[in-house]
């Protein structure tokens, strides 16, 4: 079953039990799902969804971090039910051995030797990672691999 397919069911189980938390943040990414295919007319594949969820997880995450600095309980409360949900319809996480592995190994396969090499090492891992890793972690391993 496809992420979508999660998503429309994730809904109705939603919309029978009461969950408002789940109702609401699951209506919200399928009105975002649409609203991009209906801008770009086409169809999602999974990877735009899978993308698309992981930036409503980005958004909710600096939301959470902006309530934690206002002292706003209730927002920081809402922001992580939030996440949770989210986080059910993305693939599981890599771990970081993995991760840096995959990278060890771009860097061989392409040559790179200095930071500005960069570009080439995202290039080939980035297919690899599929969002399984955020981007800005995967931008920090290759920097870090490539400084030393």
């Amino acid at each position: 079953m496809d992420t979508k397919a999660k998503l429309n069911e994730s809904m109705k189980s939603a919309m029978k039990s009461g969950d408002e938390v789940r109702k609401r943040t699951v209506r919200m990414v399928l009105a975002a799902v649409k609203q991009v295919e209906v801008d770009k007319r086409v169809e999602l594949d999974e990877t735009a969804v899978t993308a698309l969820i992981q930036k409503e997880v980005k958004n909710r995450r600096e939301a959470l971090e902006e309530a934690k600095k206002a002292n706003r309980s209730d927002l920081v409360a809402e922001n992580e039910s939030e996440i949770k949900v989210l986080e059910e319809f993305l693939p599981q996480a890599m771990p970081a051995e993995e991760l840096r592995a995959l990278v060890q190994a771009a860097i061989a396969e392409t040559g790179a030797a200095a930071p500005s090499d960069m570009g080439k090492v995202m290039k080939v891992v980035m297919p690899k990672v599929a969002g399984r890793a955020p981007n800005d972690a995967i931008s920090a391993t290759v920097k870090e691999l490539l400084a030393k």
